[in-house]
């Protein structure tokens, strides 16, 4: 079968059922299904697919008919700069988490050396675009899944920073090595009964434990704020990504535990997204 045939068929079984980005996601499975880049796919409709791979390809568009990601299905997802390694053990990287690299880049622009930990760093997206950007920061990684960590560890040696990179299986909870002039986390902040809300792309395939976020959608966030003002040096500041209508209980939280309020970022749709404390006494 030829290229144009086969993009067409996976194009109209797409858009038959609602998949948004029917075209380009045809093209990128295609892609994928026999190893060209998209570029060839576009320039040579006339190229004929062998039938092993027209078979991949046809289960590739039948899984992503039924809502799987994209980024599930070619294993991949471009955050910031970098491309990273993903599976559904862990949650996809969203545009609006870049406001956390963005200003952190900001404050740390004229300081150098800065050790930090990442709080449930999944593909570990936001941590290891850290490290590329600033070569003499040194990062610490803790999270409770195991296969988080494998993913975590690839993305690591692929940008060539895993040497920098210590990374941990565990609850933050009984988390204690170190101290850290920075500490960022995003983590689970949904509500649990707001969970079967979520578009079906997200509830039906990414990692539950990456979006409970308990019943009050803040009971990690406040284990998060509790730890950290144990792990964090005096003056050292916690960056922590949060829902659109929290952040009035998220900064008590970090009053009461000795945090001062800097900043509080909206991300692109101009929603709440991103709190800038730093730790003011011990």
């Amino acid at each position: 079968m030829k290229l144009e045939l086969a993009i067409n068929e996976a194009y109209q079984k797409l858009k038959k059922n609602n998949i948004k980005s029917a075209l380009l996601d045809s093209e990128l499975l295609l892609s994928k299904a026999i190893n060209k880049s998209r570029e060839f796919i576009i320039l040579n409709s006339k190229y004929n697919i062998n039938k092993k791979d027209y078979c991949n390809f046809k289960n590739l568009i039948n899984q992503r008919s039924n809502g799987k990601p994209i980024a599930y299905l070619t294993s991949k997802k471009f955050f910031w700069k970098y491309e990273f390694l993903v599976n559904d053990k862990v949650l996809i990287p969203r545009p609006d988490t870049e406001i956390i690299i963005e200003n952190i880049l900001s404050i740390y622009k004229k300081k150098n050396n800065i050790s930090f930990l990442d709080i449930g760093f999944g593909s570990g997206c936001i941590m290891l675009s850290i490290l590329k950007e600033r070569k003499d920061f040194k990062a610490t990684g803790v999270d409770i899944s195991g296969d988080a960590l494998k993913v975590c560890n690839i993305n690591a040696y692929k940008l060539g920073v895993k040497n920098r990179a210590r990374l941990y299986k565990s609850d933050i909870d009984k988390f204690s090595i170190g101290k850290y002039d920075l500490i960022i986390s995003n983590p689970p902040y949904i509500k649990k009964l707001d969970l079967k809300y979520l578009e079906k792309d997200v509830i039906k395939f990414e990692p539950k434990i990456a979006l409970d976020g308990g019943l009050d959608g803040i009971s990690e966030i406040r284990k998060i704020i509790k730890k950290s003002s144990e792990l964090i040096k005096r003056g050292g500041k916690l960056i922590l990504e949060i829902a659109f209508n929290q952040k009035e209980e998220v900064k008590q939280l970090l009053r009461n535990n000795s945090f001062y309020i800097n900043l509080v970022i909206k991300d692109l749709g101009k929603n709440n997204r991103c709190i800038i404390s730093t730790k003011v006494e011990k």
